[in-house]
This record gives structure tokens, C-alpha cells and sequence, in this order.
């Protein structure tokens, strides 16, 4: 289900309980669509998620820590200028559109009352987050500028003068009082094509939200159906369901939604939930950046020169063929005449069979001997050349390939290590300017707690990997890894773990791995004194040896009940 404006009229409901009179004591942008502002209100933080993203746009309070990045961004400077330490006066909603105002006051540096709003216009693909004066409309700045070519109807720029996007000529079902839900029954019985035209007459409802509406409406033929629905919105029971296909959140169970519900406290703990993995995944790649571009460049070279190698191989066997006729002209020199382009002469390694043996008419006999026999050294010289760079390119091939997969399940204060790594090991060329900022801090790897409540830690990158194992972990911990597939390494911070907290631990380092989607795993497990890394190995990599192996399957819902028990 997507941020409708029905769900909307909710969250706002939930915003000014928690929120209204609260503080503003921090604001930062961790991300180039979002925007965390911290409330003070109640004796309690509360972090504010205002995300103007095309994707996941939507405004909760959020308990998912965000990283502050080093340097603020321009918005983020304009929001603290104008914002900090102001008091929010009230959370609105315009009729029931997507569009959530927050509007403040704030003493300015002389010392009057200024009143300002941040509207925060959650509308897909033009989704964008706005601050402007209250008193007279001007927009100060906003977090996705628009200029005219983009939009005729209005300037989204700082100086221009704030317009609401334009009214769709539909019924706010919060406030309508025109009963037409009742004349649409009439005319449309069938359930799907109610709700198509409920969609069309009233504000602010998605597919999900009209199909649960005129399924309702069906089931209470009453006078206070229609008003019933709505105040649902107003009573909520915050609620995912899912199928094998998707899942939806909602304000309330809906009946028309099929698959297992799981109920929240709240609609912000809801999205946090919902979210999580989704826009996290997003901001990952957003923050890569050329990091994917690089590494999957370096992989399609490496796995082209592969295959030249192999080709070079294959045909460096033929080495004894070359010295067999080089042989076999030696010892019939007198029967080649000089002129010919190929004979016909026994073959003594197979039985006298005849062999038919290409010839130079350039040159004499002997140099045509002499030719076979140098192919032959040529080949034999190349198979250990050969070798040693399929050895190498294997190897190269197979780190590449543990950066991407750390690349894919990282978070994105993971990125900044393995940037750091491509850059000392060569894949990036380091960036001068972030050279003399300070050094990037450590990362530290996830922490989950087995049934039992085992401590169990998984590093997310090769830096987090080396220290975790190699610098953390007692050498009585037990070390676990996905064989010969590139994925985290997990430490049981225990000795002697029982049955259910190796499965648990397997089960972790099976999800965070390259299997991630795969069934039956092997994972090995081994105590981390037998651990250990050669000398000039690349980040990351280890060897270890007396091991025992465990076949698992990676399942999310396992690693996210261990994650909850550290909470």
C-alpha cells in the first residue's frame, strides 16, 4: 500500500499527540531526499523521518538510527537557520491530500515572532519537502528545487511565492456531508467497480483503501457506514500483512488484504518495519555511487581475461603434438625435399600409424623440425605462465566478487570502509579532498543475541571482517563462515554454544552471504585460534583448517528475532 492520504489523516493524528508544542533541538540530512528532525516534546526525543523520496516517500517518527554526515548540506543549513530551537505549533494536513504542514514559531535575531511552515508534499516521483514563511507564502528553500521548465503551474524555488499543488475536485470523505456514497452503491453494485468510482469522488484513497471501502460498505448497509469506515482512522490498530508476494501496511486490518497480519503500537513503528529493508537497500546504492560501477567493471574484465586464459590453455596442450612431429622430422629428415607443404610419415608413439605433418615450403627440413620444436618450448613455457594468472585472476575474481556481496548487504555507514579499502588496494583513485578530512571512523559489525542470549557478531565489510576475527574474537570463539561462497564472518562470543546457537549462527552468516536466496547452505564453524590470514592476503581473506560444516537455510525472519533480542 502506498502513504495515501486516508493513512495520511492517521499519521498526522498520531504527529500532533506526540509532537505538538515540542522543541526542535538537531536537524541533519543523511540522505539526499530525507531530512531527520529531532523533537524534544514530553521529556522524550523523537527523531522525524521527512522523506521526499520518489520511491518511499512519508513522514513517521522513526527509531532507526541515521548516521550525521560530516559536511551538512545546504537545505539542512537553511533548516537550521530558521528552524532550530523553534516550536511546533501544530501537525495539519491539507483536506486529505498527501500533504502534511508542520507550523512553527520562532523568535527571529531582532526579537520578533516569525511564523513558518514546513510542508512536506508526499506525491511520488515529485515528492519534495518546502519551507516558507506562514505570513506571507515566500518559500525560503526546498529540498528539490523546481524550475518552470519542469512545472508551468508552479515555481518550487527560494523567493517564489508557495502554491498548493492543484485541486483535484474530489470530496474530503473526513468531512462530506453530500451522502453521494450512497448514490455510487446504487448505481455501481459490483464491489470492484464501486471502489474504481469511490477512487474517482473522493480525496485521498489508493486502490487497497477504496477496495476495503466498498467491501464495507456492502457488508453494512447503514445510514453511518460510510462515516463508520472513516473513523477507523481515527481508532487505529497499525497492521502489515503479507503474503509469498508482498506485503501492505495499514491504519487498520483490512479484511480485503490477503496473508498474516502483525500488529504495531504505532503507525511510525509500523513503517519502520515495513521500510527498513526497502529504502535501506535504496540508500545503499544511492551512496555507492561509483563503487558498483567500478567493481562490476573490474569483474567482467577479469572474467573476459579468464576466459583468454582458459583459450591459451587449451591450446598450450597441444605442446607434445608440436614436439612429437618435430620428432618424427628428425628422425625421417632425409624423405622431406625441400618445396613441400606437408608429408605423410609414421607416427612411433602411436603404433605407426601415419601422421600428417604441416610444412613450410620457405625453409629447409631441418628449420621445419626446428620451428616444431620451438612451438613446442613456446607452449610448454606458456602453461606455467598460464597458471600462475589463472591463479591469480581467480583470485582477484573471487575478492571482487566479496565486494559486491558486501556491497549489497551493507548499511550505509558500512560504504565508507569498503571505499577506503578499493582506494588502498588500487580499484579507486583516492579523493584529495576527502584525504584531508579526518580519517573514516571504524564501523562496527552488527550485533545479534542467540535464544539462549548468546552474543553473536557479523561483519558486514573486510575491515569489520579482519578486526572482528583477527583483533576481537577470543581464540576460543567459534568462527563461522558460508563455504567457498563470499559472504560475512560470525563470531560466537562463547566457548561452548549449544546446538541451537550454532543453527542460529549459521543461519546468520547463510543471509548475510552472496546464498542469501539460496536453500541449503554450507556454512563452516571452527574456533578462531585456527583462523588465520597469509601474509600479503587482501582484506578479508582467511584460512583456517579443522572444521565442521552445518547445512541451513538463510531466513529472515530467524535473523530479525535474533536483532530484536538485543533491543
Amino acid at each position: 500500500m502506498s502513504f495515501d492520504g486516508s493513512f495520511t489523516h492517521a499519521m498526522v493524528r498520531e504527529l500532533n499527540q506526540v509532537l505538538t508544542s515540542g522543541r526542535i533541538t538537531k536537524i541533519h540530512q543523511p540522505y539526499e531526499n530525507e531530512v531527520i528532525i529531532t523533537f524534544r516534546a514530553h521529556r522524550k526525543n523523537y527523531p522525524v523521518l521527512l522523506s521526499a523520496h520518489p520511491n518511499y516517500a512519508r513522514v513517521q517518527i522513526t527509531e532507526i538510527p541515521y548516521a550525521n554526515p560530516a559536511v551538512p548540506t545546504n537545505f539542512a543549513m537553511m533548516l537550521r537557520k530558521y528552524l532550530d530551537g523553534a516550536i511546533l505549533n501544530s501537525v495539519s494536513q491539507v483536506e486529505n491530500d498527501r500533504i502534511i504542514n508542520f507550523s512553527f514559531s520562532k523568535r527571529n535575531e531582532l526579537g520578533d515572532t516569525e511564523e513558518l511552515l514546513l510542508a512536506v508534499e508526499i506525491m511520488g516521483r515529485r515528492s519534495n519537502i518546502i519551507l516558507l514563511n506562514n505570513t506571507t507564502k515566500v518559500i525560503l528553500d526546498t529540498i528539490k528545487h523546481i524550475n518552470a521548465d519542469q512545472n508551468r503551474y508552479r515555481l518550487l524555488l527560494p523567493g517564489a511565492t508557495y502554491i498548493t499543488p492543484p485541486s483535484q475536485n474530489k470530496l474530503n470523505p473526513f468531512t462530506d456531508t453530500s451522502h453521494m456514497d450512497k448514490q455510487l452503491q446504487k448505481t455501481y453494485p459490483n464491489q470492484e467497480v464501486l471502489a474504481t468510482e469511490l477512487r474517482k469522488t473522493y480525496q485521498g484513497l489508493n486502490k487497497d483503501t477504496s477496495l476495503e471501502l466498498a467491501y464495507f460498505l456492502h457488508q453494512h448497509s447503514t445510514d453511518q457506514a460510510f462515516t463508520e469506515f472513516f473513523s477507523k482512522f481515527d481508532h487505529i490498530e497499525p497492521t502489515m500483512t503479507s503474503d509469498h508476494k508482498k506485503s501492505n501496511f495499514t491504519a487498520f486490518p483490512y479484511l480485503t488484504l490477503a496473508g498474516t497480519t502483525e500488529t504495531f503500537p504505532t503507525l511510525s513503528r509500523l513503517l519502520d518495519t515495513f521500510y527498513a529493508a526497502k529504502a535501506q537497500r535504496d540508500r545503499v546504492i544511492q551512496k555507492a555511487g561509483n563503487l558498483v560501477h567500478v567493481v562490476k567493471n573490474d569483474l567482467k574484465k577479469n572474467r573476459t581475461k579468464l576466459k583468454k586464459l582458459d583459450q591459451t590453455l587449451a591450446s598450450s596442450e597441444k605442446a607434445d603434438a608440436y614436439k612429437i612431429k618435430g620428432e618424427i622430422l628428425t628422425t625421417y629428415l632425409n624423405q622431406v625435399k625441400r618445396g613441400m607443404t606437408e608429408i605423410t610419415l609414421p607416427n612411433y608413439y602411436d603404433e605407426n600409424r601415419a601422421i600428417k605433418i604441416s610444412l613450410s615450403n620457405q625453409i629447409s627440413p631441418s628449420q621445419n623440425a626446428q620451428k616444431y620444436f620451438k612451438k613446442y618450448q613456446k607452449a610448454k613455457n606458456a602453461v606455467h605462465f598460464v597458471n600462475e594468472q589463472l591463479a591469480k585472476t581467480h583470485a582477484e575474481i573471487d575478492y571482487l566478487d566479496t565486494i559486491m556481496t558486501q556491497i549489497e548487504l551493507a548499511n550505509p555507514e558500512d560504504l565508507d570502509e569498503i571505499r577506503e579499502e578499493l582506494e588502498k588496494e588500487g580499484y579507486l583513485k583516492p579523493n584529495q579532498k576527502k584525504r584531508k578530512q579526518k580519517r573514516v571512523k571504524p564501523s562496527q559489525p552488527d550485533v545479534f543475541y542467540a535464544t539462549d542470549g548468546t552474543k553473536i557478531s557479523v561483519g558486514k565489510n573486510d575491515a569489520q571482517n579482519d578486526r572482528l576475527t583477527l583483533k576481537t574474537a577470543k581464540k576460543t570463539d567459534i568462527w563461522l563462515h558460508t563455504q567457498k561462497i563470499p559472504g560475512s564472518h560470525v563470531i560466537i562470543h562463547t566457548d561452548k554454544p549449544s546446538q541451537q546457537t550454532l543453527v542460529e549462527a549459521a543461519t546468520l552468516a547463510a543471509y548475510f552471504s552472496k546464498a542469501q536466496n539460496s536453500a541449503h547452505v554450507p556454512v563452516d564453524y571452527v574456533a578462531a585460534k585456527r583462523v588465520h590470514k597469509p601474509n600479503g592476503a587482501k582484506p578479508g581473506f582467511v584460512i583456517y583448517e579443522g572444521q565442521n560444516t552445518l547445512i541451513v537455510d538463510p531466513d529472515e525472519k530467524v535473523v530479525n528475532q535474533l536483532k530484536t533480542k538485543q533491543s
